[in-house]
């Protein structure tokens, strides 16, 4: 009898470690976020205590989880997977585990959805600046500093000239020659613009940027 009640009391023990190391749930809402090509897998935590994450990624179709190298153990909630996701031409996926601080109990995985940098990713308008000159507007446009890096001389840009009397005019560039000189423009008259970054290969594109004015000299 004394045996049986030991037992019991070891097998309640043993139930109460394997339902505490379960009870830790899963970060919630795993998605990625992809700006220019910078692919950052984002996740929130599933309690308010301090947790650990940490990340695998892997190709889609391909068996074999692989570590984020940079995003194991960490007190982040986000993940920078960029430089293992660059290949815009396969689809990814990506998972996130949490564990304990002051104990061994952890989560079980939670899945990103199918991730792929060619069509999810979002495009951001380039930089104007307008400078004039005696006769003329010089515009100069960027695109933003990561999305030049990875599309070189792919990318076009359309300039949005807004005329005082709200007639609007468009006018094509290609990256990156640098700038863009308006003539013909009447003295003193004040003039907008706008520019929208495009990558025709993808048939991508961005929102229009932020109006720069300017009174024409």
């Amino acid at each position: 009898m004394t045996r049986l009640l030991l037992g019991a009391v070891l097998l309640g023990f043993l139930g109460f470690s394997v339902s505490g190391q379960e009870m830790l749930a899963p970060p919630a809402q795993v998605r990625f976020d992809s700006r220019d090509y910078r692919n950052v897998l984002q996740w929130k935590p599933s309690t308010n205590t301090s947790l650990l994450y940490t990340v695998q990624w892997k190709i889609y179709g391909e068996q074999e989880w692989l570590n984020a190298s940079s995003c194991q153990e960490t007190l982040k909630r986000q993940c920078d997977l960029s430089s293992v996701t660059s290949d815009s031409r396969e689809w990814y996926y990506a998972r996130v585990r949490a564990s304990s601080v002051t104990s061994s109990s952890s989560s079980g995985w939670a899945l990103s959805p199918r991730f792929s940098p060619r069509w999810d990713t979002k495009i951001s308008p380039p930089s104007l600046r307008l400078t004039s000159t005696k006769r003329s507007m010089v515009v100069q446009v960027k695109p933003p500093r990561v999305l030049l890096r990875k599309m070189h001389s792919g990318l076009h840009f359309k300039i949005f000239l807004i005329h005082a009397s709200g007639e609007e005019e468009e006018l094509d560039m290609v990256c990156c020659s640098g700038r863009l000189t308006l003539s013909s423009l009447k003295p003193r008259a004040r003039y907008c613009l706008q520019a929208q970054t495009i990558i025709p290969l993808q048939a991508k594109s961005s929102a229009r940027s932020a109006l720069k004015c300017s009174a024409a000299p």
